[in-house]
């Protein structure tokens, strides 16, 4: 119904605009005995005829921005598709449902999960930014989909330009993790058994150029080793094969393997941060482990495709800060090592400044490293 009154409301207004055109002449020439009079009446009709158009034209804008207002404020009125560019069981799609199971509540929809994996998280991320704006798929997204990408693909979209920040989630540490017979059990050790062995390990990358593959060739080129990446769909199957043994290396967003970590199935070597990481302090930062610098964290964030109006995007930030305000989803984030931005991060307008943030620092980085897709 709210389609049909759009719909007739921009015939009301294309037949506004093409009444002029086809009534053009409305008077026959009357010569020039009758000039200057019929000149001045003319004038005067013209006018109200004008003024009575732009009447019109005012009013069906005005009704077209009603029916465009009517349709945010009753929004959602069904349920919500949130696109999770890799497969299931990963952080980004654990994150994800953790989120949908607290805004519906707020929401008063459901929120469907679906995983559109491919071409390190390019699919999923197209899908979003070719979506009706109308806050009916929502995307979430992280610095690899949504960061990194753009630097190390052809894109069809622009990760800015067509895609609206909504929230950001959480941040979390990345860090370098072994299968649990790999001879090494620190990074002194395991950059010395990589030089005896060039090309011999293994290491697992979620997405051609995301941010698991740029920390193995950073790693690789400020020790001086070389490793031999297996690309991968998603965090969850690359967890699998660490597990099984079927590669040597990981290095993924920390929280998602912290339990293989505590459980002793795999050995974890340095997180990539400044200070140790609180769940799991046991394990030196990697400047601790002599590797100063290698710093990449791990976000996530909600985005929708541009276009999507103010208010939409207002009360789907509002629902994702109500489900981060939460005590219980507090506490399920921090037993998964996931650390809560601040309110004030949590806004659109800071997510984006902050996406463009990271892109401004990581790009150049990823650039001259000549990182491509494959």
């Amino acid at each position: 119904m709210r389609r049909l009154f759009v719909a007739l409301a921009l015939a009301m207004l294309a037949g506004i605009c093409d009444a002029g055109a086809q009534n053009y002449p409305s008077r026959p020439n009357t010569g020039h005995t009758k000039r200057f009079g019929l000149v001045e009446t003319a004038l005067v009709a013209r006018a109200g005829r004008e003024a009575m158009r732009r009447l019109f034209v005012a009013l069906a804008l005005a009704m077209l921005a009603g029916i465009c207002d009517a349709g945010a404020q009753n929004y959602p009125s069904r349920p919500i598709t949130i696109i999770v560019p890799y497969s299931a069981g990963g952080p980004t799609d654990t994150l994800a449902r953790l989120m949908a199971e607290h805004m519906r509540s707020s929401l008063g929809q459901s929120l469907v999960i679906e995983n559109v994996t491919g071409a390190g998280g390019t699919i999923g991320v197209g899908r979003v930014a070719r979506a009706a704006p109308d806050g009916y798929t929502l995307g979430i997204g992280q610095v690899s989909t949504n960061g990194f990408n753009g630097a190390t693909y052809s894109l069809p979209y622009d990760l800015v330009k067509d895609l609206q920040p909504v929230a950001l989630l959480t941040t979390a540490p990345m860090w370098i993790i072994g299968k649990g017979a790999f001879p090494a059990s620190n990074v002194k050790d395991l950059v010395a058994w990589l030089k005896a062995n060039p090309d011999k390990a293994t290491m697992a990358a979620v997405g051609w150029g995301g941010a698991s593959h740029l920390c193995g060739v950073y790693f690789q080129k400020e020790t001086g080793t070389r490793l031999t990446f297996v690309p991968y769909r998603g965090a969850a199957p690359a967890n699998q094969d660490l597990i099984a043994g079927q590669i040597d290396l990981f290095c993924p967003e920390a929280s998602n393997s912290l339990p293989l970590v505590k459980s002793g199935k795999v050995k974890a070597f340095a997180v990539l941060s400044k200070t140790r990481w609180t769940a799991a302090p046991d394990v030196p930062t990697i400047d601790e482990a002599g590797l100063p610098g290698l710093y990449i964290p791990f976000w996530h964030g909600f985005f929708v495709p541009t276009g999507t109006p103010r208010e939409i995007i207002g009360k789907l930030n509002a629902a994702a800060a109500a489900a981060l305000a939460d005590p219980a989803t507090r506490q399920r984030l921090v037993d998964m090592g996931q650390e809560i931005p601040s309110p004030d991060m949590q806004t659109p307008e800071a997510f984006g400044a902050f996406q463009k943030a990271e892109i401004e620092k990581w790009w150049p980085i990823i650039k001259a490293a000549n990182i491509k897709a494959e």
